[in-house]
């Protein structure tokens, strides 16, 4: 096999990223826009010793669960793996992807408790982190190309609601009329690099941040007059400076320039501050369903204490804090604490303390100080726990552990090590957060196996 070959083959799978899998000469290959079912034609374009990349030339015999993609840049952005097929296939796909997550990486067999589908696959993200560059001349607003950091642009993201297009538009204008330059990364030259949007679906407020590579950003005063005119939804207009060069979007410190320094939202029936550095979960609708699946499998009596790691800003630990004894947060962004205690107070929680660390360093405080812990609820990044995190929580010895993730093969591999530590897995459920993705949030309960 070489670089540039054509084959007709039948595409017998779909791998977790989303690529159309199948096998030549027992070579597995991996085929951008492949989908189960598929008779096609498809060029290699990249050959390894252990497996080939390729992409479809011409689709022979189209598989019965492909769809016609509704995205102009579907090929080229890559964010939406599955807009290509139905989405009764991408709900199967998920579920097995689940499954096999506990099976192959933790060693665990499971039966889901439950799959919660979302209701629609479009405008159901309330945050947009949208790249700036330029290309021949030409400004680029959207996002950056699957495994690549070029930029696409696309104004009005599918996912996104519509006013986040609408406002980018006038961004646009404004830097094309006031010669605006944007961030180069190769030269780690020009000033914007990002615009960050977050929009509170109960309420209608919306954020606006402007990352800059730079310490001030020109005729501020007149975006903003134009932007807040044109959208009074905007209450929050902030700078981020991040002058790094790196990949990290947000820099240590955010000025707001205009309004509040945060936008207020209605989450299982609290109210909550979310400021830009805050984590909050970005389909609110499916957000509630799995924090009512975290509060099930909590199994909450009012007398027990709760110590929620990865809290950000205070979400899961103050919706269930009416159905627990006492509520420790910990989160190691500082606006996020302070978001967390503002939302506390807001709500009139008073059985919730917040503390700002890292989760392995408070969890390990926390131990030292002999608080007991009835349930423990972790949330954390993409990276999963640390070994000694999974240590000290265990050595708390709570009845419960459940656990929150957006990777359930971290997951998996995580639960694993709780099992060496005398704890089970006794149910795991998965909530869509992300129709369209690859990506599936999936929630387990684990109960001590021994004293």
């Amino acid at each position: 096999m070489e670089k540039n070959e054509i084959y007709n083959v039948k595409i017998e799978s779909i791998s977790s990223s989303g690529f159309g899998v199948c096998r030549i000469d027992g070579l597995v290959v991996f085929v951008a826009d492949g989908v189960t079912g598929d008779e096609a034609r498809i060029k290699i374009i990249k050959k390894n010793k252990n497996y080939a990349v390729a992409r479809v030339e011409e689709i022979i015999e189209r598989s019965s669960i492909r769809i016609d993609s509704d995205c102009a840049v579907f090929k080229r952005c890559g964010g939406c793996a599955y807009r290509n097929i139905s989405y009764e296939a991408e709900t199967e796909i998920k579920k097995t992807l689940v499954a096999d997550a506990f099976e192959r990486i933790g060693g665990i067999k499971i039966t889901l408790d439950e799959y919660i589908s979302a209701p629609s696959r479009c405008r159901y993200r309330n945050k947009g982190q949208f790249p700036v560059s330029t290309e021949n001349g030409r400004l680029n607003i959207g996002f950056f190309a699957s495994r690549t950091h070029k930029v696409v642009d696309c104004r009005d993201c599918l996912l996104q609601p519509e006013i986040f297009g609408e406002i980018i538009g006038e961004i646009a204008r404004f830097i094309e009329s006031e010669n605006v330059s944007v961030y180069n990364e190769v030269s780690g030259k020009g000033l914007l690099r990002h615009v960050y949007l977050r929009i509170a679906e109960a309420t209608d407020e919306i954020a606006l941040c402007l990352v800059i590579n730079g310490k001030s950003f020109p005729k501020i005063e007149k975006l903003t007059k134009a932007l807040t005119e044109k959208f009074p939804q905007i209450k929050s207009f902030s700078l981020n400076f991040n002058r790094e060069k790196t990949n990290v979007i947000l820099g240590e410190k955010t000025v707001t320039v205009w309004g509040q320094n945060h936008i207020s939202d209605i989450l299982c029936g609290l109210k909550f501050r979310i400021s830009p550095q805050s984590f909050y979960q970005v389909n609110r609708t499916q957000a509630q369903k799995l924090y009512a699946k975290a509060i099930e499998y909590a199994k909450l009596t009012g007398r027990e204490n709760v110590i929620d790691l990865y809290c950000g800003a205070g979400t899961i630990g103050l919706c269930l804090a009416d159905r627990a004894k006492k509520v420790i947060g910990v989160e190691v962004v500082p606006q996020a604490i302070e978001n967390a205690k503002e939302n506390a107070a807001v709500n009139n929680v008073e059985n919730a303390e917040f503390i700002c660390a890292d989760a392995e360093e408070a969890a390990q405080i926390l131990f030292d100080r002999g608080e007991k812990a009835d349930v423990i609820i972790v949330d954390p990044p993409r990276k999963g726990l640390t070994e000694p995190l999974i240590k000290t929580v265990a050595g708390m010895s709570p009845e419960r552990i459940v656990y929150v993730s957006c990777d359930t093969a971290t997951q998996a591999r995580d639960c694993r090590i709780f099992l060496s530590l005398g704890y089970a897995v006794k149910k795991v459920s998965a909530v869509d957060m992300f129709p369209g993705t690859t990506h599936v949030e999936s929630v387990a309960v684990l109960t001590k196996t021994n004293g």
